[in-house]
């Protein structure tokens, strides 16, 4: 690529950051990485009425813990800040007064309740809405305040290419003289996106695909300011399992609460650029450095992607089974803490988990899940249906008295290890004339208070001696025995 790649990444503060944001965000940061130039973060807080308190933590939150750091900006700390349009509105303000200097803008002076009964008569008479150019004429009013349109040409097209699309032209017809500067003195997203872009030398713009019929506006803008536009890229849309436009009833679509319910950030990126791009037909799993080495737009789709909730964990679950125990258990740490009651007798020691880390390992697909499956670890008295101790077809009185053989057989062991508990409870089944699975799974529901549960012979070290006996006498006292 001749150019200096700079790209932004230019979310607006009007809520938490969702799936659809922050894949932009991704595809942006990985075309800048493969070609070695500039990731921007500029926050389009324009929006006054709109702004969401919190929302500007929350999309830097994300980014960081998706490992989506940016190139430059305000000194922050020691550190990069982002931009943000609110501190820039002169710029777009000298451009907008230049517009209506040289023909390419009007005031506007029609009032919201005008406005709003303009576009209800449209709507009645099923035209698309648009502005009906009523001040395009108007010599400027002194002393009121109005809004300053584009002149839309009326006649004639507007042509671009889109590095997905292809080229793409629409008639100029179709499109309305719309807002640059409000009466408030902040600019849309039309004005100040292109002032921005253009100063901050943006080379490529990869934004949502419903940008895409913003952006003959934009050539024009381009065009009336005398400013070269950046190279488009418009990405596909993502959809939920219902090919329904991806919201809130799809399950959690804030990448906050991704985070919340425990899912990896690496598991998320990879997930997350499959949703639109592809190596190839079969490959699936990529770290971030064969993501960076490969990503191109070329390989980015026009089709809709699909949100697989199923797939994202099968995914996740990955990547946990590929941990390191040590990784794992400091990862697991903040969800154990939030999930175990106060009065748990052991506290989270850090030897503790790191033993319970690979026996829960293959199961979990999400660290909330992990600390869930590792529950019945760390408190005190488990709570379950007695009837789940006479699984297999056993009576209360087979049942207590497995309990009691396997009680004094555990008190008999000198090590208790894994290898040593088998050797002593495996015959047991045989000298009890029962089944190894039934009375394996009694012993489970006793220590555990679970049907399932990782394996036992290992899941019973960990919990030790003591611990065992003690749920071995409280599952006896339930049978009544």
């Amino acid at each position: 690529m001749s150019e200096p790649v700079r790209v932004r990444y230019a979310p607006s503060p009007t809520g938490l950051p969702h799936v659809g944001n922050i894949r932009t965000a991704l595809f942006n940061w990985l075309f800048a990485r493969h070609h070695g130039g500039r990731f921007i973060v500029r926050i389009e807080d324009t929006d006054v009425a709109r702004k969401v308190e919190g929302a500007v933590g929350a999309i830097l939150d994300s980014l960081r813990w998706l490992g989506l750091d940016w190139d430059e900006g305000p000194e922050v700390g020691g550190d990069y800040g982002p931009y943000f349009q609110s501190q820039r509105l002169e710029r777009y303000r000298a451009v907008a007064q230049r517009l209506l200097d040289e023909g390419h803008a009007y005031l506007c002076y029609c009032s919201p309740e005008r406005l709003e009964e303009m576009r209800a008569e449209q709507v009645r008479r099923k035209e698309p809405p648009g502005y009906d150019r009523r001040c395009r004429d108007l010599s400027p009013a002194e002393g009121i305040a109005g809004v300053v349109r584009f002149k839309t040409p009326q006649t004639g097209h507007t042509e671009f290419h889109d590095l997905i699309w292809g080229e793409v032209v629409f008639e100029n017809s179709t499109l309305d003289d719309f807002v640059l500067l409000k009466s408030d003195g902040y600019p849309t997203y039309h004005l100040a996106n292109i002032v921005d872009d253009h100063l901050m030398d943006i080379s490529h713009v990869l934004r949502a695909e419903e940008w895409l019929s913003s952006t003959p506006r934009h050539i024009l803008l381009y065009s009336a300011v005398g400013f070269e536009p950046p190279q488009f890229a418009h990405l596909p849309m993502i959809l939920g399992d219902d090919r329904a436009k991806l919201s809130k009833r799809h399950g959690a679509t804030a990448i906050t609460d991704f985070r919340d319910d425990g899912y990896l950030p690496e598991a998320l990126v990879n997930f997350l650029v499959l949703l639109g791009w592809s190596l190839d037909d079969k490959t699936e799993v990529l770290s971030s450095q064969e993501l960076v080495r490969h990503f191109s737009l070329e390989r980015v789709s026009k089709t809709a992607a699909v949100f697989n909730r199923q797939k994202l964990d099968w995914m996740n679950g990955l990547y946990l089974r590929n941990l390191q125990s040590h990784d794992l258990a400091g990862r697991a740490m903040p969800f154990l803490s939030s999930l175990l009651p106060p009065e748990a007798e052991r506290s989270l020691d850090g030897d503790y988990v790191l033993q319970i880390a690979p026996l829960i390992q293959e199961r979990a697909r999400t660290l909330a899940e992990f600390a869930e499956l590792a529950g019945f670890f760390f408190i005190d008295e488990l709570v379950y249906d007695a009837g789940l101790l006479l699984g297999g077809g056993l009576s209360r009185e087979t049942a207590a008295a497995a309990l009691a053989a396997a009680r004094e057989g555990l008190h008999a062991l000198k090590a208790f290890d894994a290898a040593s508990l088998e050797a002593v409870l495996r015959p047991l089944a045989a000298e009890l004339g029962l089944k190894t699975g039934a009375l394996f799974g009694l012993l489970r529901v006793a220590v555990t208070g679970r049907t399932a549960a990782p394996p036992l012979f290992q899941t019973m070290a960990v919990l030790g001696r003591d611990r065992c006996l003690g749920r071995i006498e409280a599952a006896l006292e339930r049978l009544g025995a």
